[in-house]
């Protein structure tokens, strides 16, 4: 990525949700210890351009499904200088209720997806309690909208997105999931989204439950490594640590919005 924009990039911590090792392995080491999980969005702003990726739910769904909601994502967006309202590019790693959710608050946004996403999402493996529980369907259904309304443009695989961000198909969890590498100040930054939940189900070869193609999960793992400049460069996608690791933008918004662009803390 020579000659290339260089991004500052955030995480901003949106909600959260307690729960035990049960929920977030396939094989947990002890079902019944505690591993909460957070929930993000993340922006990547340059010079010239501000990219959010994903978007979060709204606190009905938070409510619906039992998390704890902090802010809407959109207000913490703001809180580092991101405003929805002006937004005009909003990459979807995937369709899953907690990171499809708020479209209606970015009026000028087109939002960037996998072809193999919108087909998983509105095809047959939504019959199966299994795929279709994660998905929230008046969001699909507002996506299908936007579609008809020249606001969704699709990638095929592997995609230059802009100068330093591309996209990468990984599957697995769902079947078009992408994932966003990033050209930061430390190098090639990886924002894995659910590619890679938590540190632990990368590390250990142990992977979340939810899963549409399991083998592809596990080749996703090395992928990211491909992608990465290190394993350091990798950004779990609902990982506590993510938010000891890494430093606040200030210490106003310590816990909440952290920079990605910056060397991760000891930990």
């Amino acid at each position: 990525m020579a000659d290339t924009d260089v991004y500052q990039l955030y995480a901003v911590k949106y909600a959260t949700h307690g729960r035990t090792q049960a929920a977030n392995f396939v094989d947990p080491p002890d079902p019944h210890e505690a591993m909460p999980i957070d929930y993000f969005v993340w922006a990547a702003v340059s010079d010239t351009r501000t990219v959010v990726i994903d978007m979060g739910f709204t606190a009905d769904v938070a409510t619906e499904r039992g998390r704890e909601y902090i802010r809407c994502p959109t207000d913490g967006l703001k809180l580092i200088g991101v405003n929805a309202d002006t937004v005009t590019d909003v990459i979807v790693t995937h369709f899953h209720y907690d990171h499809i959710g708020n479209f209606d608050k970015f009026p000028k946004a087109d939002f960037h997806l996998q072809d193999r996403e919108m087909a998983f999402a509105t095809g047959r493996h939504m019959l199966d309690p299994a795929h279709g529980f994660s998905m929230n369907a008046d969001d699909v259904v507002g996506m299908v909208r936007h579609l008809y309304g020249k606001r969704v443009v699709f990638h095929d695989g592997d995609d230059d997105f802009a100068p330093g961000i591309t996209l990468h198909h990984i599957g697995g969890h769902t079947d078009g999931l992408q994932v966003v590498r990033v050209n930061t100040k430390r190098g090639l930054v990886v924002v894995a989204s659910d590619a890679c939940h938590l540190y632990a189900n990368m590390e250990t070869g142990n992977p979340f439950p939810i899963i549409f193609k399991k083998e592809d999960v596990l080749a996703g793992y090395a992928r990211l490594h491909e992608l990465a400049d290190s394993p350091d460069h990798i950004v779990p996608g609902h990982d506590p640590l993510v938010m000891a690791r890494y430093p606040s933008v200030s210490d106003d918004l310590a816990g909440i919005a952290i920079r990605l662009d910056e060397p991760p803390q000891a930990g």
